[in-house]
């Protein structure tokens, strides 16, 4: 009987056919039971319902497994992406294993409605025909658990549009199992595996009576017998000579995991030095990336693991697998015949094998280095380096980290409490290092990171100024690394210190560290597209530190009043570092309007962060609160504690939310802040003269917002010539702002106007326009000061996200945010006048 009511397509389509199998399902009924079985079924029914509608598909059929029908080859492949891994997650919440094996081509089928009647007696509602569909089916009954499996047509149209499924579409693994013979199908065809990290088994399929690979007849059984009759003869004397050597699929730039140690020799002292010193080795070449330590551990972590459990060959395959690293690298150390023997053991992800080794030997410790340099150019040789490269970028070991194992052993110990977030242990392992040898260079940038983390400057600069003297002792990305960091501290330092880091991150494009440092720097300048470039190049699954990425890219989204992409940014954020977020979040939250939210969470951050109080205080100024703000001011500056700088901050943020809020201070507690804030920041023997120039030139600018008119023309004596002399262009553009409003206190509007206006190039302070509204409205100017009330409201983001001289300003800036929500009436502007 013909079901066809007359709605057949006369016309081939091309469309994309999947078909899917739950494997072992009739087993798994047989364990679990009927109704917990249809429990099941059930609850699988509505994932495929779900995922139907979410990816366009059309289900044809589902007596034995699913068959499905889409427009697009990229809607059928996210279909069964979302399958895979909706199965899983169904299995785990059920302790049971579920997969399934999927097959997807692509081709030109007919497809017509069959009639009520025919439907009544079991057919389908629509029948499907054409040589695609058994092709589909084909390369589903060829696939392992687990496995899609694709058409060489289906491979084609998904694999160039997977950027359309997002961030998913880079993380996939695509493998070609060569060609393959169909029953009912006349030609060859290739046939492709693509899956997640993590998921893909990535074998071989296995042939069965419907499917075989394509073999040459030299390779069919019979000709391979005789061949290895005639052959086995030569191969056995010529092995060792002609024995081809394996090899490795790896490009430039490509990831290596490097397992644990494996030391035979019972010398405690190996285990911690030599993986260090492969490490050190290794990466002074530019070809090759090694996962850091740091990253594998984060790794074990999220799969569950002890991060200090031991990296054998097993848990390298899965680190490697979920970092998609493309080599293994294994060192292990023993004695043979009174000798110390380095080897080091090649894996191949992708297959578990060992694709080749090498090995040096040496007698005793002091040439246990010297071995590893050996081992390592070796192998950077056979993963595709060029020799005059491998020349060029290998400095001995002794020369350029440690000729004192011991001192070697304490580095990696602290590199090891540093991934573990362990500082106080990390510094205490890394001075020991630099006690047991005063030259290792290394160690001192390792207290050097330690210090600046922890905001002690000045320790910070005594440990560069020890580094600087061994810099030949470093290697040269390291080296290079030193120069960044000795124009970041140096005065004045952070134009400069951006170039110096954007150098590196050019030189070695998978330096994470170099990028978010160069992003850093930009978003101090006020360079915020620039910025976030900069950050996303760093922001990667490798970098250990991706959390602090993800953080930082935020607040240059938020610094560009992309309000809706910073609050997603900081919630990943939040989630990758495990905890609810950040004052970061809190800034974007309430920059977006949603201060009720803002506020929640506050309050559930630690409350003495110091970080957390400049928070405190802008939201109580932008919910119009400043009782609140002037008390929260008033107590960060009395709970500084001992650290000058933050005291110096907390200092001139109380004065400026006084002055802005109607409780201004007196013209004696400006000058007993501003006074040593100068002689500071004019004597050359002090460190951080800009930020101190900075901090007394908002100060002054408070002061005028007081009313207090002699407090300015006091100063800028002062302030002019060393806002030149020490060239700090954030610290020279408030102290322009403080000579521009002098300008019109003095009734020289035009001046001021015209001084503010050359500010103006997209990196300027908040407080910039703020001035220049206030300019306009004394000159009359009011359809100038709309525009720049209007530029006030439209940069809420920059208001909160500003960093220049540690968000000093942040505070006046949402204050003044708040203001510009009011338009002047016709009369003037008295809710501005009033905080002049």
């Amino acid at each position: 009987m013909n079901g066809d009511i007359g709605t057949s397509t006369q016309t081939p389509q091309l469309r994309a056919l999947l078909f899917t199998d739950l494997c072992d399902s009739l087993i798994l009924v047989e364990r679990i039971g009927d109704s917990a079985a249809a429990e099941l079924f059930q609850q699988h029914d509505r994932l495929v319902l779900t995922l139907q509608q979410q990816w366009n598909g059309h289900q044809i059929d589902r007596s034995d497994g699913l068959f499905l029908l889409f427009e697009r080859a990229i809607d059928a492949l996210g279909f069964a992406l979302d399958y895979q891994r909706g199965l899983q997650q169904i299995g785990e919440e059920r302790g049971i294993v579920l997969r399934a094996r999927s097959g997807l081509h692509v081709g030109e089928v007919l497809t017509w409605e069959n009639s009520p009647e025919a439907i009544k007696v079991g057919a389908k509602s629509l029948e499907v025909e054409g040589l695609a569909k058994p092709m589909a089916a084909r390369l589903m009954t060829l696939a392992r658990p687990g496995q899609i499996l694709l058409s060489a047509v289906a491979e084609s149209l998904t694999h160039r549009v997977t950027g359309e499924l997002g961030e998913r579409g880079e993380r996939l693994l695509w493998k070609s199992h060569g060609r393959w013979r169909f029953k009912g199908v006349p030609t060859t065809q290739e046939v492709f595996e693509v899956g997640e990290i993590g998921f893909a088994p990535l074998r071989i399929p296995r042939g069965n009576a419907k499917a075989r690979r394509d073999i040459p007849l030299w390779r069919q059984p019979p000709a391979l017998a005789a061949e290895a009759l005639l052959v086995a003869a030569l191969a056995v004397g010529g092995w060792m000579l002609l024995r081809p050597e394996p090899a490795i699929a790896f490009a430039e730039r490509d990831w290596v995991v490097v397992g644990d140690v494996n030391n035979l020799t019972g010398n405690v002292l190996l285990d911690d030095s030599l993986q260090q010193a492969f490490r050190i080795s290794l990466e002074q070449s530019r070809f090759v990336n090694v996962l850091s330590d740091m990253k594998v551990r984060d790794t074990l972590t999220r799969m569950r693991r002890a991060p200090d459990v031991r990296l054998d060959r097993r848990l390298a395959l899965e680190v490697a697998a979920r970092d998609g690293a493309r080599a293994i690298i294994l060192p292990s150390v023993l004695e043979v015949h009174g000798k110390l023997r380095v080897s080091v053991e090649v894996v191949d992800p992708a297959s578990g094998e060992t694709v080749y080794s090498d090995y040096a030997d040496g007698r005793g410790l002091e040439s246990v280095l010297a071995s590893t340099d050996h081992v390592v150019a070796s192998l950077r040789g056979r993963l595709g380096e060029a020799l005059q490269d491998i020349d060029r970028t290998s400095a001995p070991l002794p020369e350029v980290a440690t000729a004192n194992l011991d001192a070697l052993n304490a580095y990696a110990k602290g590199l090891a409490a540093y991934g573990q977030h362990r500082m106080p242990q990390a510094l205490a392992y890394f001075e020991q290092a630099t006690r047991l040898d005063p030259e290792f260079a290394f160690a001192y940038l390792a207290q050097l990171r330690i210090q600046v983390s922890r905001g002690q400057r000045d320790p910070a600069r005594e440990l560069l100024a020890k580094a600087v003297l061994l810099r030949d002792r470093l290697t040269a990305r390291e080296a290079l690394y030193l120069d960044a960091w000795k124009l970041e501290l140096s005065e004045p330092g952070q134009a400069a210190a951006a170039e110096k880091w954007k150098l590196l991150a050019d030189l070695y494009p998978d330096h994470h560290g170099a990028h978010i440092n160069y992003g850093l720097s930009e978003l101090d300048m006020g360079r915020y597209a620039v910025a976030e470039q900069a950050v996303r190049h760093g922001d990667v699954m490798q970098y250990p530190l991706r959390s602090l990425a993800v953080d930082l890219l935020g607040r240059t989204q938020l610094a560009q009043n992309k309000f809706g992409q910073a609050l997603r940014t900081f919630n990943e954020a939040a989630v990758s570092s495990g905890g609810q977020g950040t004052r970061q979040r809190v800034a974007a939250l309430a920059a977006s309007g949603d201060v009720a939210a803002a506020t929640r969470l506050l309050g559930k951050l630690e409350k003495n962060d110091p970080g957390n109080w400049l928070e405190r205080t802008s939201l109580a100024l932008d919910q119009g609160n400043t009782d609140a703000a002037r008390r929260s001011a008033q107590q960060a500056a009395a709970d500084c504690g001992t650290s000058v700088q933050v005291c110096e901050l907390f200092g001139v943020i109380d004065l400026s939310v006084r002055s802005g809020t109607g409780q201004p201070p007196t013209e004696a507690e400006f000058h007993r802040l501003v006074q040593p804030l100068l002689r500071q920041a004019g004597r050359s023997d002090t460190d951080d003269r800009g930020q101190r120039l900075y901090f007394a030139a908002v100060a002054v600018y408070a002061a005028q917002r007081a009313g207090l008119d002699r407090v300015a023309p006091h100063y800028l004596p002062t302030l002019l010539p060393l806002a030149r002399q020490l060239g700090d262009a954030r610290a020279a553009q408030v102290v322009s702002i403080v000579d521009a409003v002098e300008l019109a206190r003095r009734g020289k509007t035009g001046q001021s106007v015209a001084r503010l206006k050359a500010l103006e190039d997209g990196s300027e302070l908040y407080q910039v326009h703020s001035a220049l509204r206030r300019a306009y409205l004394a000159e009359g100017a009011e359809q100038d000061a709309e525009r720049e009330r209007q530029w006030l409201l439209a940069n809420r983001g920059r208001a909160y996200a500003e960093s220049a001289g540690s968000y000093a300003m942040q505070a006046l800036n949402v204050h003044d945010a708040r203001l510009a929500v009011q338009r002047c009436p016709a009369a003037g502007c008295p809710a501005v006048a009033a905080v002049r």
